[in-house]
């Protein structure tokens, strides 16, 4: 843990760098990037030895994955949650609550995502947890998350929801706000779920959001820069701008093996945890709204689903050849690295939407 260091900086002066959340974030970064890395090799060797078969591709799916992604092994996840976890606890200020929260989300949600894939494994079946179940303890955790940051929110702020272009534009929820967030969480988690369905088509727009939202909760925790921005102070978000960067450099390692093809898949591991960590972070800066537009490719893909199977049952009939959409476009003659490719410029103008709310100036 290196922030002792920055309580050592007044009597050391070339300490003075690790009180700044800029360079522990650069920091963090670079270490999530190393570990994942260096040990990447080793765990992917030793899930593939674990799981032998891989993850089971869906029969129902595009026909050429049945060849392409065979036995390739699952649970990648564990790489990108390690070296958030690790660089996060060497990097950011662990006297911080609001890291507590988001780590406490990501660990649990990567622990449910976890007993799904090994169910998935083990019975070489796509019947993991049962979904009821799994929402059930999914909505629990963020339920915790959403009372532990509403209880450490200002009073001006607590139970309430801020929505974007104005700082006036904000309602008292009361106690649905928590139903509201908690909503917010359990739908990212499992947005970037269902998105995790081509090589390195998750993890990038993940970076990309955990870049957008590291830079939002940066300046939510800043009084100088969220006055002049005329966004809402919350105090001590700022620091999560730590657990964005390690994301991003534990993100980067990953997509070494996961680029097609790929070695190794996130799966829920790694998907359902990302999506939390992205929606708590979202939660804690009161920047729900913007979540669903820079994360707007997420939201495309839960929503296809959900339309699809919603049609299916009321008229019978499927409005894309195959859900989810990015499998629609594989059907319409889209190779996969175009799919990907175009789904990643998305996530770049979509980001770019949502820090035009910010309106800076």
């Amino acid at each position: 843990m290196l922030t002792w260091l920055a309580e050592l900086s007044p009597y050391f002066s070339p300490l003075n760098i690790f009180r700044y959340i800029t360079f522990r974030t650069g920091g963090a970064t670079a270490t999530a990037l190393l570990i994942v890395f260096l040990f990447g090799p080793w765990m992917i060797s030793l899930l593939r030895l674990r799981q032998g078969k891989g993850q089971p591709i869906r029969e129902d799916g595009p026909q050429s994955h049945l060849l392409t992604k065979r036995g390739t092994p699952t649970m990648g996840g564990l790489m990108i949650l390690a070296g958030v976890l690790i660089s996060t606890l060497l990097w950011a200020n662990l006297a911080n609550h609001y890291v507590w929260v988001v780590l406490f989300v990501t660990v649990g949600f990567g622990a449910i995502g976890f007993y799904d894939d090994y169910l998935k494994v083990t019975k070489q079946s796509h019947k993991g947890f049962s979904g009821k179940s799994r929402l059930a303890i999914e909505a629990l955790i963020a339920a915790v998350a959403c009372l532990a940051i509403s209880y450490m929110a200002t009073p001006g702020l607590a139970n309430k929801l801020a929505l974007p272009f104005s700082k006036d534009l904000i309602f008292n929820l009361g106690w649905f706000y928590i139903v509201f967030a908690g909503f917010v969480i359990v739908g990212a988690g499992n947005a970037v779920n269902i998105t995790d369905g081509l090589d390195g088509l998750a993890i990038v727009p993940v970076m990309i959001a955990a870049g957008t939202f590291g830079f939002i909760a940066y300046l939510t925790g800043n009084a100088v820069f969220s006055n002049y921005l005329q966004i809402h102070f919350v105090p001590g978000t700022g620091e999560l701008a730590v657990i964005c960067g390690a994301l991003i450099g534990a993100g980067l390692g990953f997509l070494w093996f996961n680029a097609p093809p790929a070695q190794i898949f996130m799966g829920d591991t790694g998907s359902l945890a990302l999506g939390g960590l992205l929606g708590t972070i979202a939660v804690a800066a009161k920047h729900e709204f913007v979540l669903a537009i820079v994360g707007g490719l997420f939201v495309l893909e839960i929503m296809s689903v959900i339309i699809q199977v919603a049609s299916f049952k009321l008229t019978g009939k499927r409005v894309f050849k195959m859900a989810p959409i990015h499998h629609h476009f594989e059907q319409l003659g889209w190779t996969e690295p175009q799919v990907v490719i175009r789904f990643w410029i998305i996530s770049v103008v979509l980001a770019l939407t949502g820090l035009a709310t910010l309106k800076l100036r």
